[in-house]
């Protein structure tokens, strides 16, 4: 019994997946688990996996294709942005034109009503430059002809005729 023991312990001493006298059971058992990993992985957990990348795959389609709306209805509101842009300037443009000559037409205005106060103006101080001047044109001749009596009376012993000096002076004064 000894040497029974001795063998059964060298024998056990080794690896037990190399035992040789167990080599067919552990085939069978490797073969059955072979088996139920096979069903287990292709009926439960592969069409899991299958299920969610088909699932990953739509919603990567389907957001693709929604940033491709998204992208071209931006394409599509930023040339309706410049569209708008394009006519807010040209109505601006229109606007300050329009502006621009109702100014000058108010400034036009302006100017005419001012130039017509200005010759008025004018006309009313040359009427009254030319009444100054008659004025005073007969204001020196009235003067002159004081003056001539009282020189022609200091100078002259004989009494002088105011009519004569008045006829003297005048026609003097007129040419």
């Amino acid at each position: 019994m000894a040497t029974e023991t001795a063998e059964g312990a060298k024998e056990s001493a080794g690896m037990p997946q190399l035992d040789f006298s167990t080599f067919d059971n552990q085939i069978v058992w490797l073969v059955i688990t072979l088996v139920v990993i096979y069903f287990v992985l292709s009926r439960v957990a592969l069409p899991r996996i299958g299920s969610v990348l088909a699932e990953r795959a739509g919603t990567i389609t389907n957001d693709i294709a929604a940033a491709e709306d998204l992208k071209q209805k931006a394409i599509e509101a930023e040339a309706a942005y410049d569209k708008a842009l394009v006519d807010a300037r040209a109505e601006a443009g229109r606007i300050v034109g329009e502006t621009k000559q109702a100014i000058q037409a108010d400034l036009d205005k302006a100017i005419a009503e001012a130039d017509a106060e200005i010759a008025a103006r004018t006309a009313e101080g040359e009427k009254k430059i030319a009444a100054i001047r008659e004025s005073a044109a007969e204001s020196a001749e009235a003067v002159a002809k004081d003056i001539a009596k009282d020189i022609v009376s200091a100078v002259s012993p004989t009494k002088v005729d105011a009519k004569t000096v008045t006829a003297a002076v005048s026609a003097k004064m007129k040419g």
